[in-house]
């Protein structure tokens, strides 16, 4: 028995790093939200491929990242720095954009 659960634990251990390793060879890209504009305004992603936004809202009030076509919203405090993942997207132009400046910040992923 004693086999059997150092079989399984070591089994759960190296699964446990493959998955940190993936998450760590995962792209990242950096969005800034600030005073009610987007820096930049197109992020190039690649197609097909799972990847990480960090956003940082730099600006003195709130901000929100929304995109209806993604799905995705995420609410920031001034000063915060906030990380969505994305599931692979299909090549094309998805837009997103600031709720609370919704007239500055208009902003487009695009998977190439």
């Amino acid at each position: 028995m004693k086999t059997l659960s150092a079989f399984l634990f070591a089994a759960f251990a190296l699964s446990f790093a493959l998955g940190a390793q993936a998450a760590d060879d995962m792209p990242t890209f950096k969005l800034l939200m600030k005073q009610g504009r987007l820096f930049p305004a197109v992020l190039e992603v690649p197609a097909n491929t799972r990847f990480r936004l960090e956003i940082k809202n730099e600006g003195p009030g709130a901000a929100e990242f929304e995109s209806l076509e993604l799905r995705k919203e995420s609410v920031l405090a001034p000063g915060v720095t906030r990380t969505l993942v994305f599931h692979p997207l299909k090549a094309g132009s998805y837009s997103f954009f600031d709720e609370f400046h919704a007239a500055t910040a208009q902003g487009k992923i695009v998977a190439k």
